[in-house]
């Protein structure tokens, strides 16, 4: 479940200190780590490469975990102009000497097509694992990692607004951004145009991170209304090329508590069907005011350090407001039908 996961969060803003995500025993990333996550997709994964520098006197000792231990992610995202907001394009990105736990498990998967429908369990520790460690399965705690320098970071394939295609990163607090002053332009490549970042090694070792240029996402399915009984058709303008995949999340009760959702993996041919039977049991187990659906186009690649994988992903997020049939949103009483008022999951009731 790491590559699911990964693009799961890259909808959900760069917000959170730790920058993690998915664990490596469950399939989730909790609340603070839903900027950068530390799983990622997998479409254009490329060969692990090592070679970008040695770690020097200050490395850190970590066992040679492998790839499918996801311990970093780099991400160029896309966010196009809503609501008077300009589009932009940010960079960000986090490695760490471990998986980063998941304090929620997914479970009781139905698949239908290219999506599945789960529903979330919080595991419970009768002994606190306080603040260095996460609850991760019924009495099982699971320490969080730290995250560490990887070295000086260039990155080649985006351009600036200055008229620049690369630019050097450096870690600070053990995070990367672009350097102050450095302002990208939306989109920072053309669509297939390669995009690198090569770390040359710090406490961790250095590697090489190698996708491709996406255009950016256009949702061509405006006006969305959920009804049991009835399919959701998602349409979109297709890649000019192969090298994107599209990923859509929903869930349709997040503002009172998720009771579960959908998660879709499918190819960029400008269309999706999520099945009626799915659409019905997500609605069965409750929803919440102002559902939304998150479609994200993505191209990644992926390198192996000793720590585990590190991941690139190059996404455009979109996310849409939905109707769900029965339901009205609402931030005040005034919102909603007489006779009835706003409730904290901001439905009318």
């Amino acid at each position: 479940m790491d590559r699911l996961c990964s693009w799961l969060w890259i909808g959900l803003g760069l917000a959170g200190s730790a920058l993690g995500g998915c664990g490596s025993g469950s399939s989730t990333a909790n609340g603070k780590d839903a900027g950068l996550s530390n799983g990622a997709g997998g479409s254009t994964a490329t060969t692990p490469s090592n070679d970008a520098g040695a770690s020097g006197g200050n490395s850190v000792p970590v066992p040679d975990a492998g790839a499918n231990t996801l311990v970093g992610t780099f991400q160029v995202k896309l966010t196009g102009a809503v609501d008077g907001s300009p589009a932009t394009t940010a960079v960000i990105g986090k490695v760490y000497d471990g998986p980063t736990p998941g304090t929620i498990i997914w479970e009781n998967p139905q698949t239908d097509g290219d999506c599945t429908l789960t529903t979330p369990r919080v595991p419970f520790c009768n002994t606190p694992c306080g603040g260095s460690a996460a609850c991760v399965a019924d009495d099982t705690c699971e320490a969080y990692p730290t995250a560490h320098d990887v070295g000086a970071v260039m990155v080649s394939g985006l351009r600036t607004t200055g008229g620049a295609s690369s630019f050097t990163m450096t870690a600070i607090s053990n995070a990367y951004q672009p350097p102050a002053g450095t302002t990208l332009a939306y989109p920072p490549f053309s669509e297939g145009d390669a995009v690198s970042f090569v770390a040359s090694g710090g406490a961790l070792p250095g590697f090489t991170l190698n996708a491709t240029g996406i255009a950016p996402l256009v949702l061509t399915s405006t006006s969305i209304e959920l009804k049991s009984g009835d399919p959701v058709n998602l349409t979109w303008t297709p890649g000019a090329s192969a090298n994107g995949s599209i990923n859509v999340k929903l869930d349709i009760s997040h503002h009172g508590g998720t009771k579960g959702q959908i998660l879709c993996d499918t190819k960029d041919t400008g269309s999706l069907t999520i099945s009626a039977a799915l659409v019905k049991k997500l609605i069965g187990l409750g929803v919440a005011g102002y559902p939304s659906v998150i479609v994200t186009r993505h191209s990644d690649g992926s390198a192996v350090i000793s720590a585990g994988r590190v991941d690139l992903i190059v996404s455009s997020v979109v996310e849409q407001a939905i109707t769900v049939e029965g339901l009205t949103s609402c931030t005040a009483d005034s919102d909603c039908p007489s006779g009835k008022t706003c409730q904290t999951d901001l439905s009318c009731e």
